[in-house]
């Protein structure tokens, strides 16, 4: 959400905004209630100053002016209940489509329709080169017997994912190691919970247009969160922080639910697009300064990335274009991995500052040293998703003989294991 005074004063910015992220926005129509909303807001206050100034009148008035002037109060107090439905009705559209106005992207951002037109920025790490005929992460799973895709499928349904014995370890292990990494870069952990109320989705922006992504509870007002910058964006939502409190720097640990309605035949095989998963989510609450947020952006990327080096994956950096980054992006970069069975990089972490768009829909304020009341800023990135990042993992770390090699940084995690399963013909 933009501030309703910055979007009176530069429609054609919003109007560019809007056209360039490919959302569809009737900013006539928001103008125009905003202006209707004013001149109801004005019409009330006006008659709600005739009343009082009437009320005034009367106990100086005489007998005959007395009742004159209750029966115009009463006249005034019903014209007033009247307005006030029409009133409620135009500020309840008028937020409908505030709700719908993108952020303006930074200058950076290069123009594009959709992820086809991101711009590689970097790569780094060098892809292995095999000297046998490698695996996909599907049949390293089959050939140790650390997956059953079959039966869990008889469980929960398709895009279920089911880990036994090292491979279950191993994505324990990736996780507890990205905690400790972010809790030694002063993050504080959190372990939360997925299930959210509806307005916690307004809030992070992914409601309204995201309503097919979420699964509800039945019967409840309740839905299950694909990400935990969905209930921490709401941890503090109407409070007014002090400005030393910030920046508030969480690395939140939850279960992540998405339906991923319209992917159909797309990425489905084995762990690339579960229903279910399990993600550390870096989430930064920060003073509303630019400048300072942009390093703070630069911060979390890093975080991210010093985790793939740890791992020792190859990746490369790309920055998305305008028509892929979203409503409430300011800045937004992507992690893809290498994974060799594909001959391509694929997304495992997004680094996104979405300025004071979801403060401003949260009520996320501060009061800074001026003794003013400012909207906060916010940012993300993924800190580490599995089991998706177990498919460049398996593939990367394979050898001639099945076995996973282990990196160093992970070794302890694992009992100080070098290798993980056994070797075969």
């Amino acid at each position: 959400m933009l501030d309703l005074k910055f979007i009176r004063e530069h429609p054609g910015e919003v109007r560019r905004a809007a056209e360039v992220k490919r959302i569809d926005l009737d900013l006539d129509e928001l103008l125009r209630l905003d202006r209707e909303l004013l001149d109801l807001k004005q019409r009330t206050e006006t008659m709600q100053a005739e009343r009082n100034q009437n009320a005034k009148l009367v106990p100086k008035a005489s007998p005959e002016e007395r009742a004159h002037l209750i029966q115009k109060g009463k006249d005034l107090g019903e014209s007033l209940k009247n307005l006030e439905p029409e009133l409620r009705a135009v500020e309840n559209a008028l937020r409908h489509l505030l709700l719908q106005v993108p952020q303006l992207p930074h200058p950076s951002v290069p123009l594009g329709r959709d992820d086809s037109e991101n711009v590689e920025l970097r790569r780094e790490g060098i892809p292995p080169s095999f000297d046998f005929v490698p695996l996909d992460h599907v049949a390293l799973l089959e050939r140790h017997g650390w997956a059953d895709p079959e039966r869990v499928a008889r469980v929960s349904g398709s895009r279920s994912y089911l880990l036994k014995g090292e491979a279950a370890r191993l994505e324990l292990a990736i996780i507890s190691f990205a905690l400790d990494f972010l809790a030694a870069q002063g993050f504080e952990l959190l372990s939360t919970t997925a299930l959210v109320r509806p307005e916690t989705f307004v809030g992070s922006g992914h409601f309204p247009g995201g309503e097919d992504q979420v699964y509800k509870i039945e019967g409840q007002e309740l839905m299950l969160a694909g990400t935990a910058e969905v209930p921490v964006n709401s941890l503090y939502a109407g409070e007014i922080l002090a400005e030393d409190l910030l920046p508030l720097r969480y690395a939140a640990y939850s279960s992540a639910f998405r339906s991923e309605a319209g992917s159909a035949g797309r990425d489905v095989r084995g762990l690339i697009r579960v229903h279910e998963f399990k993600k550390v989510e870096q989430y930064v609450l920060m003073q509303a300064n630019e400048a300072a947020a942009l390093e703070m952006f630069q911060a979390i990327l890093g975080n991210a990335e010093e985790l793939l080096q740890a791992l020792e994956l190859p990746y490369r950096v790309v920055q998305n274009c305008t028509g892929d980054m979203g409503a409430g992006k300011v800045l937004m970069y992507d992690l893809e991995t290498w994974v060799p069975s594909e001959g391509l990089y694929r997304e495992t972490h997004s680094c996104s500052y979405l300025g004071d768009w979801q403060a401003r829909r949260t009520g996320l304020r501060y009061k800074g040293a001026d003794g003013k009341v400012h909207y906060a800023h916010t940012l993300n990135n993924t800190g580490i998703a599995a089991p998706r990042i177990l498919v460049p993992f398996l593939e990367n770390h394979q050898m001639a003989d099945g076995r996973i090699r282990v990196p160093a940084a992970l070794r302890s995690y694992l009992g100080g294991r070098e290798l993980l399963g056994k070797a075969q013909p």
